[in-house]
């Protein structure tokens, strides 16, 4: 320090600061421990009494892709409550509110003392309370924190300290959206959201001024002020917010001139119901979620449930229906109806048929086919027949009642034949096909073991699990579970190989029953579709793939009752073409994949061109996969259907060692098929006569003849007193020349067409012998009228 310095500083010494700077420094300490003596006081109180912020239950809405409201659920109290941010409220809103009710929100701590002393003056003019002075950040925890057994005054300084300490603890962003959530609205309504669409109809992001100045002034008063039963007192009380916005100038005075114009709904708008059945099982799905985001499409989902209702009102007023479109790309579910009608409890519209477990009918059937190709057993167009199954475990008819005898496979599956699907899962197992069909994501649902009727809908399913399914069509054979939420995690399981997946797709892309010309005039393109018919008309289905959609129809009673006369080609294939004529438009670009070729084949052996015996009977330009053709498969006990015998220089067989000069090979027929053979091609026609020179030669005639009219074991019952007894009819297949009947190896006299009328009570053989010595016998037994025969 230098010597002047130090003379200084002995002088201040002396003579002690200047009064001016001690006021000055006296003051500025008194304004430092008026502004921090409170604050520390705060911060003491807030620790030993920290805020409970409880978050109360909220409600759940669930949304479209785009954000629309498909359905709202209130909370367990039964108040209608929804998280929001400012962000998810138009401007206008915020501004009158702000302008209203808290002008300084961004400016002050959570209280505003010049608004309270401002309201003390008012209130003491008045006589009355007529301002309350509080901040919205107040209101906040007057609406959050607020007890019946405060006093005035003692609730009056909570909300100031609980004021203090929202603002301690959160920003005001986060402070406007507790107010924007819990605000009361009148009734059980609480946030603008709720707000907006019960008293306004539409979303808080699009409000007119008029609509934003009413949920602006609504909170103040909110039963006093309920639109539903006092529209004149909220247009008075909107009108009032109205004017202070022109008088402050934040709105223009024209502008609120014809916001006022508006008038106020006098009515309550109901809460959106676009797709009740997807949005209570994501209710289900993710319990406590405020707001779950679906992939469905608005418009779309809207749309299809019209479609649904309009169609399904043309039943009996049990009857229902179920439909879900999928994108097949993406596995988003883009409709989900799941009743004709939710509100409807004639038709059980609150029973989910797109879950509900029923029989697919045929629906199964293009899958068996697929997967036989897949292992080798079959082609496109492979032999199958479709005759009865006598004598056999299971014995199954046609929907027509008819049989068609030899089929291919595309015949078979284009008129969803029974026998030959139940003769292809035969020979593929029915325990795999079950399966490969769960490992792919579908429901099964069976009381025993995997069976032959399951590929007739002897098993239980679901629309979902027929969908999920039927999507392995456009994805090369990989299927995928259909996803509801954007979040859900897709899964994709094998089914078929992309060949199979292709060929099945392409066997069910043809144009409609009755409309062979139509859609090629109206330039639409043949889509692919099935459909199914379940025992006693109980389910009606029909599943269609087009472009990048795959859709699925159900059709029937919820309580599984039979709806005579509904089937899936009359019922459901309707609303299928409907729907599906409503999607957006888009290319399918799908590719012949690598292994599937088109070959001519040749029946009755199945095999290409070059490895028949000599001879094409028959012609068909087949679905090859991995340039394998397998043969026509046969049953266990039928013989081979190509024979390899010596003939003679006639062309007669004959034994190398009776005249036989050479060895000839013959393609035959299936010796179930002969009944509906023309006569040129059948067994007896193609195998040459044996030679005379050769008595011993056995005979190689593989058209047996056999009993079709009775099952072997069968029990008969003979009714007693009838004047008319029932009579046997004496039918059988196959065989050549005239058929002789027997009883107990007794010829009967008369081969009566009328049959064998019922013998006596007690056991008894039946036999039938053609002309070539062939024959066939079962057995059966009569019991009388009332006897009952004991289960073993």
């Amino acid at each position: 320090m230098t010597h002047v310095q130090k003379q200084g500083m002995a002088h201040f010494e002396r003579q002690g600061p200047d009064p001016g700077a001690r006021i000055l420094l006296f003051s500025a300490a008194g304004v430092v421990l008026l502004l921090v003596l409170p604050a520390l006081l705060v911060w003491g109180l807030d620790k030993l009494f920290p805020l409970q912020l409880n978050h109360r239950p909220v409600a759940t809405v669930v949304t479209a892709s785009d954000g629309t409201p498909l359905r709202a659920f209130a909370d367990p109290s039964g108040i209608w409550r929804y998280p929001i941010t400012p962000d998810q409220v138009s401007p206008l809103y915020l501004e009158t509110l702000l302008t209203y009710e808290d002008r300084w929100f961004y400016h002050h701590p959570g209280v505003n003392p010049f608004a309270m002393i401002r309201a003390c003056f008012q209130n003491l003019a008045a006589g009355t309370i007529v301002s309350g002075g509080s901040t919205l950040t107040m209101q906040v925890a007057r609406i959050l924190f607020s007890s019946p057994e405060d006093g005035l005054w003692t609730a009056k300084f909570r909300q100031l300290f609980q004021a203090l300490q929202l603002e301690m603890q959160f920003s005001k962003k986060q402070i406007l959206g507790l107010y924007l959530t819990h605000a009361p609205f009148g009734a059980n309504i609480e946030g603008v959201w709720a707000a907006s669409q019960t008293w306004l109809g539409r979303d808080p992001l699009d409000l007119t001024h008029a609509e934003a100045a009413l949920l602006a002034v609504l909170p103040q008063a909110p039963g006093f002020l309920r639109p539903d039963r006092h529209s004149t007192r909220a247009r008075q009380a909107r009108d009032k917010v109205l004017d202070r916005m022109a008088a402050f100038k934040v709105w223009p005075a024209d502008q609120v001139l014809a916001a006022r114009q508006e008038p106020v709904a006098a009515f309550r708008f109901q809460a959106p119901m676009a797709a009740p059945l997807a949005a209570r099982r994501l209710v289900r799905e993710y319990p406590g979620s405020s707001v779950i985001h679906t992939c469905l499409d608005y418009d779309l989902q809207v749309h299809v449930a019209s479609l649904v209702k309009s169609h399904v009102s043309s039943f009996a007023a049990l009857q229902s229906g179920a439909v879900l479109v999928v994108d097949h790309d993406t596995l988003a579910v883009k409709a989900y109806a799941g009743s004709a009608d939710f509100l409807n409890p004639l038709g059980a519209g609150h029973v989910d048929m797109v879950t509900a477990l029923r029989s697919p009918g045929s629906t199964l059937k293009p899958f068996v086919y697929g997967m036989a190709m897949d292992k080798g057993l079959i082609h496109s167009h492979s032999l199958l027949l479709d005759i009865p199954r006598y004598r056999q475990a299971y014995q199954p008819d046609n929907f027509t009642g008819g049989f068609l005898g030899p089929v291919s496979v595309a015949k078979a599956l284009d008129l969803s034949l029974n026998v030959p699907a139940v003769q292809v899962l035969e020979a593929f197992g029915p325990r795999t096909f079950h399966d490969r069909l769960t490992n792919a994501g579908a429901q099964l649902s069976m009381s025993g073991p995997p069976n032959l009727s399951m590929i007739l809908g002897g098993v239980g399913t679901n629309l979902e699990s027929l969908v999920t399914l039927y999507t392995a069509l456009s994805r090369q054979g990989i299927s995928g579970r259909p996803r509801l939420t954007k979040d859900a995690p897709g899964q994709e399981r094998f089914l078929m190989g992309p060949g199979a997946a292709y060929i099945i797709k392409q066997l069910l892309s043809r144009p409609l029953p009755g409309a062979e010309g139509i859609s090629r005039l109206a330039g639409r393109k043949d889509f692919a579709w099935k459909t199914g018919t379940s025992y006693g008309f109980r389910d009606a289905w029909a599943l269609g793939v087009m472009g990048t959609h795959t859709v699925g129809v159900w059709i029937g009673r919820p309580d599984g009752t039979p709806s005579p006369g509904q089937f899936g080609a009359a019922t459901a294939l309707p609303l299928l073409v409907r729907v599906l004529e409503s999607l957006p438009r888009s290319s399918d670009r799908e590719s012949r994949p690598a292994g599937v070729t088109r070959q001519t084949i040749c029946w009755p052996m199945g095999l290409a061109l070059d490895q028949t015996a000599g001879s094409c009977l028959v012609r068909h330009d087949a679905w090859i996969l991995n340039n394998w053709i397998p043969p026509t498969l046969t049953e266990p006990d039928q013989g081979p259907l190509r024979l390899t015998f010596w003939v003679d220089d006639q062309g007669r067989r004959a034994g190398p060692f009776c005249g036989g000069i050479s060895k000839k090979a013959v393609d035959l027929w299936p010796e179930g098929a002969e009944p509906w053979l023309p006569q040129h091609l059948r067994r007896n026609q193609l195998i040459p006569e044996a030679s005379n020179a050769c008595p011993d030669l056995a005979p190689l005639s593989g058209n047996r003849v056999r009993i079709i009219s009775i099952s072997d074991n069968s029990i008969l019952t003979r009714p007693p007193g009838k004047p008319d007894v029932p009579r046997i009819p004496l039918q059988a297949m196959g065989g050549q020349g005239e058929l002789v009947w027997f009883l107990n190896r007794i010829p009967l006299k008369t081969q009566n067409t009328r049959g064998l009328p019922l013998p006596e009570p007690g056991s008894y053989d039946l036999a039938v012998m053609d002309g070539t010595g062939h024959y066939d016998k079962i057995s059966f037994t009569v019991i009388p009228a009332g006897f009952s025969v004991p289960r073993l």
